[in-house]
């Protein structure tokens, strides 16, 4: 069965899954030593107007 060409470009969390609460644990030392981890950076956008 063929995939719709805009079912592929639609991004896709798993259900149940806290963005959060995930992206925010730490690796264990036994994953690090296995490199069973990956480095996570969160960027913030401050959308008040330094003028005012």
């Amino acid at each position: 069965m063929r995939q719709r060409e805009e079912d592929k470009q639609i991004p896709t969390v798993a259900p149940g899954m806290d963005d959060d609460e995930e992206l925010n644990e730490k690796a264990t030392k036994e994953e690090i030593v296995h490199g069973d981890y990956t480095k996570v950076v969160t960027l913030s956008f401050d959308e008040v107007d330094p003028s005012t």
